[in-house]
């Protein structure tokens, strides 16, 4: 490996440990929407109803953005295949691009439930 390629790993790894920080923040916002939905089906309060509405489209707005970001870089990564490339190499590179395209898919998708549902009936999951 250059040490170009090295510096790209080491910038992409550090990327990546943001993420997972905002992975953590998304899982610490989602208990506190639990815990909303929760007051709202227990006591039927309207206001924790709508705060966990809006909840979800955050935490669905920022996947959104991050699986975007994953979905850039693998596209990045199918265009910077060669012909010397193996063939492994070029299939995976393939493999992880459509499976980044999908997630990007089911958050779009989430994501304009969260906000269309105004009566919370589609339970939402992101994983």
């Amino acid at each position: 490996m250059s040490y170009k390629e090295i510096e790209d790993k080491l910038k992409d790894i550090k990327i990546e440990e943001f993420v997972w920080i905002i992975y953590i923040g998304i899982i610490i916002y989602s208990f506190y929407s639990n815990y909303l939905e929760r007051k709202y089906y227990l006591t039927g309060d309207i206001l924790s109803k709508e705060k966990y509405r809006k909840t979800l489209i955050i935490i669905f707005s920022i996947l959104l953005i991050v699986y975007f970001y994953f979905l850039h870089d693998s596209y990045e990564s199918v265009l910077n295949l060669t012909s010397n490339d193996s063939d492994n190499k070029q299939k995976f590179t393939y493999l992880s691009f459509i499976g980044s395209l999908l997630i990007f898919i089911s958050g779009v998708i989430f994501l304009y439930i969260a906000y269309n549902d105004e009566q919370i009936d589609v339970e939402l999951a992101f994983n």
